[in-house]
């Protein structure tokens, strides 16, 4: 049995439609998976700890081999249960929406939470940075208001898809599929209905054998 850990990245429900492509995906991976787990986690409602600087200083304590105070020490443990629940995981979806041609703040925290050194990647002056979460493939469904294809000044403003294929790339990840939803405002109400049913098909036929 393999388990599926579905991150919802939106806070408008049914309204996103990041959303709701995902929980496409995730209903036709249940059905053609039927043995397995789907964890669904919305970011938006989940206790996050916040990456702050009691945070930082309990990870270069960690980074310099000293050892942590009773406060650094409960400060990092929050942060390694995000990781742990994240590494338990064999398959990613990860649906989210773009805000100011980048991601929600609240994956970019659980970003920040995420990428650990030692954790899910390693430095050596051998190797350089290596990631360390191999083997496992990761959905992404990215809506956004606007298409970002057709010339290089309109894709350098895709900030969303770079940086979750680099970040994710990073830790160790090679194979990203991601499934685009666009656009959703900037052609008018009827685009938005062809390009998110396209997109929701496309979901269906992936989650079938991913």
């Amino acid at each position: 049995m393999s388990r599926l850990l579905y991150l919802q990245t939106s806070p408008r429900g049914k309204r996103s439609y990041s959303n709701r492509v995902g929980d496409a995906f995730a209903k036709a991976y249940r059905k053609s998976h039927s043995a397995d787990e789907v964890v669904t986690v919305n970011l938006f409602e989940k206790d996050l700890p916040p990456f702050d600087g009691p945070a930082v200083q309990a990870k270069y304590v960690l980074l310099h081999g000293q050892e942590h105070t009773l406060e650094e020490w409960g400060i990092w443990k929050q942060v390694e249960a995000v990781i742990e629940e994240f590494l338990a995981a064999d398959k990613y979806l990860v649906a989210a929406p773009m805000w100011n041609f980048s991601i929600p703040y609240r994956l970019k925290l659980y970003v920040d939470n995420l990428v650990q050194p030692g954790y899910t990647f390693s430095f050596s002056p051998e190797e350089g940075y290596k990631g360390l979460v191999t083997g496992k493939p990761l959905c992404l469904v990215l809506a956004r208001g606007g298409a970002y294809a057709g010339s290089a000044e309109v894709e350098a403003l895709d900030l969303q898809r770079r940086y979750l294929e680099t970040i994710f790339g990073f830790i160790g990840f090679t194979e990203i599929r991601s499934i685009l939803v666009e656009p959703t405002l900037a052609e008018g109400p009827d685009k938005a209905r062809e390009k998110l049913e396209s997109a929701i098909r496309e979901a269906e036929t992936g989650a079938a054998v991913f």
